[in-house]
C-alpha cells in the first residue's frame, strides 16, 4: 500500500456563526492548499520520496431530520428535505461574502448548525500553487518525477455538471448543498483567468456581455467620468491584464495581444460594479464565458450586442428586447434539450425596458418607434444569409423571431441552466433579408451614433437590479424540483 502523507485531518466543527464558520473554512483551506504548496516546492528541489502528497478541500455539511415548513419565500437558502447535504469548498477568501450569506441563511432557517471540516475530496496540485506567483507546475516530462505519481492532478470525472443540469446518479451519501463542486470552481477561475487575462477577485456581480470591442472604449470612458465624479460608488477601474487605475486621468497598461474574451471591471468595494466582457462572436464563446463566469454566483448577466433585425419596419440602431429565444445555436442541445422554455424573467424585462426609456427619453406608445420585444433567434452559422432563404426564413417567420444574432439565446439558456437572471438587449446593425447588409461605410456610421447609447442603457439597466432585493431577482423560475439550498 502506497503510504500517503498528508497534513493532520482535524474532526468537524459544529457553527451556529456563518462568520465564524467561514473562517474556519479558510483556516482550512490555507492549511491544505500550504501543505501542498511547501510539499510541492520541496519536491521539486529535492526529488520525489516515497508515498503520495495530498490534502483536502474542507467542507460545509448540514443534517436536517424534520419536515416541519420553512419560510420559503425565498428560492434558495433551504434544504427541500431531511438528510445530510454537503458541498466541498475552494478559495473561501474569494467567496466569504457569499458564504457568509448562504452559510447563515441555512443556521435560520432550519435551527440547526453547520458542520466544517477536511472533506475526502483531494485538491489537484495545480489549483492548490495557482494563487502562489513562486510556484509553477511544469508541463509533463519537464520534473525529475511523474507528477500524478506524487500528487493529485485535476479530475475530469469530478468536474462536471451533473449537479447543474440535474443529472447526478442517486444513493449518494450525501446530497449536494451547492451547484458547483471546488474541483468545478476552481477549474472555471482558472479557465478564466486564462479566457479574459483578468483575475476572478475582479469579476463584479453584474456582468454585460457583448459581441464588439468596439464597447470597450465607450465602457473605459464611462468608466473614467465615474472615477472622477465624488459622489460615484465605482472606485476602481480594472483592464485585461490586471490593470487597474482609481485616477480617472491614469494610463492604462493593457496588454499588446488581447486575449480571447477581452474583459474589463468597474469596481465597487462591495462587489456590486459592473463586468464587461467582449465574448466576440459565435454561441461556443458565449457558452465557454457562461459556463466559467456562473462559478462566481453572479446577481445576473445581459447581452447587450448587435444583430440583424428581420423585420422591414426595423431601421438601423433600433433596439430588441429578447421576450423568447430560437436556439439554434447547438451548442447547449447536451446539456440544456432545446424543446426546454427559456421564460423572460419580469425583473430584467422591465429593468431594460425602464433603462431604454431613460436614457433616450421616450415613454409608453412612443417607445415603440425605437424598440421592439419579440423572439431572438440565435444560429451557429455566421453566414446563414449566403444560403436558400426559403427553409430559414420560413421557420423564422413561424417563431416570430424579429432578430437574428449568434450570442443571445446560448447566454439566455446558460443562464437558466445555471440559475443565473438573464436578459438580452439588441441593438440591430444590418437588416440582410432586406438588402441593408453590414459594410465599411454603414457600419462607421453606426458605431458612432448608436453604441454609447446601447451601453449605457446596459450599464443603467444594471444600476437598477443593483438596488432590487435578492430574493426578488433570484427568481423561482430558474429553480427545480429538488434544488441545492445554495444560490
Amino acid at each position: 500500500m502506497t503510504h500517503i502523507n498528508t497534513p493532520d485531518q482535524p474532526d468537524h466543527q459544529d457553527f451556529d456563526d456563518a462568520e465564524a464558520a467561514v473562517a474556519r473554512l479558510e483556516q482550512l483551506y490555507t492549511e491544505a492548499t500550504g501543505f501542498l504548496c511547501d510539499s510541492f516546492a520541496e519536491t521539486m528541489a529535492q526529488g520525489a520520496s516515497a508515498g503520495r502528497i495530498r490534502a483536502f478541500y474542507p467542507e460545509i455539511r448540514i443534517t436536517t431530520n424534520s419536515h416541519a415548513r420553512i419560510d420559503t419565500r425565498l428560492s434558495f437558502g433551504h434544504v427541500s428535505h431531511p438528510g445530510t447535504h454537503s458541498t466541498t469548498i475552494t478559495r473561501p477568501d474569494l467567496f466569504r461574502s457569499y458564504l457568509t450569506q448562504q452559510i447563515g441563511l441555512l443556521i435560520r432557517h432550519h435551527g440547526v448548525p453547520v458542520s466544517i471540516g477536511p472533506s475526502q475530496t483531494p485538491i489537484p496540485v495545480h489549483f492548490a500553487v495557482a494563487n502562489n506567483p513562486a510556484l509553477t507546475v511544469p508541463q509533463q516530462g519537464a520534473a525529475s518525477f511523474t507528477l500524478r505519481d506524487v500528487f493529485d492532478v485535476p479530475d475530469l470525472e469530478s468536474t462536471n455538471d451533473d449537479i447543474v443540469n440535474g443529472t447526478l446518479p442517486p444513493g449518494a451519501a450525501s446530497e449536494p448543498l451547492a451547484l458547483f463542486t471546488a474541483q468545478r470552481i476552481d477549474y472555471s477561475l482558472a479557465r478564466l483567468a486564462h479566457y479574459t487575462a483578468t483575475d476572478p477577485e475582479h469579476f463584479q456581480n453584474h456582468v454585460l456581455f457583448t459581441n464588439y470591442q468596439f464597447y470597450v472604449s465607450e465602457f473605459e470612458a464611462y468608466a473614467r467620468a465615474q472615477l472622477a465624479d465624488p459622489d460615484s460608488d465605482y472606485c476602481s477601474f480594472v483592464a485585461t491584464g490586471n490593470a487597474e487605475i482609481t485616477d480617472p486621468n491614469a494610463a492604462l497598461e493593457v496588454p499588446f495581444k488581447l486575449p480571447q474574451m477581452p474583459t474589463y471591471h468597474l469596481k465597487r468595494k462591495d462587489g456590486n460594479g459592473i463586468t464587461l466582457v467582449n465574448i466576440g462572436v459565435g454561441p461556443s464563446n458565449a457558452k465557454t464565458a457562461t459556463d466559467h463566469i456562473a462559478v462566481l454566483r453572479p446577481h445576473a448577466w445581459l447581452m447587450v450586442g448587435h444583430c440583424a433585425g428581420l423585420r422591414n419596419t426595423q431601421a438601423l440602431g433600433d433596439f430588441v428586447l429578447a421576450h423568447a429565444y430560437l436556439r439554434d445555436d447547438k451548442v447547449l442541445d447536451d446539456d440544456l434539450p432545446s424543446w426546454v422554455p427559456i421564460p423572460p424573467l419580469a425583473e430584467i424585462q422591465v429593468a431594460l425596458e425602464q433603462a431604454v426609456a431613460e436614457i433616450t427619453e421616450l415613454e409608453g406608445y412612443e417607445l415603440k418607434r425605437i424598440m421592439r420585444t419579440g423572439t431572438v433567434a440565435s444560429v451557429d452559422n455566421r453566414n446563414w444569409e449566403l444560403r436558400d432563404h426559403s427553409g430559414p426564413v420560413q421557420r423564422l417567420s413561424q417563431s416570430r423571431a424579429i432578430a437574428l444574432d449568434m450570442e443571445s439565446a446560448t447566454i439566455a439558456a446558460n443562464g437558466y441552466r445555471f440559475r443565473v437572471p438573464y436578459g438580452t438587449l439588441l441593438c440591430v446593425s444590418d437588416k440582410p433579408l432586406h438588402g441593408e447588409l453590414k459594410l465599411p461605410g454603414m457600419a462607421s456610421e453606426f458605431y458612432t451614433t448608436q453604441v454609447s447609447r446601447h451601453l449605457n442603457i446596459g450599464i443603467r439597466a444594471m444600476e437598477r437590479l443593483r438596488g432590487m432585493p435578492l430574493e426578488r431577482l433570484h427568481s423561482r423560475k430558474l429553480r427545480s424540483f429538488d434544488e441545492t439550498a445554495f444560490l
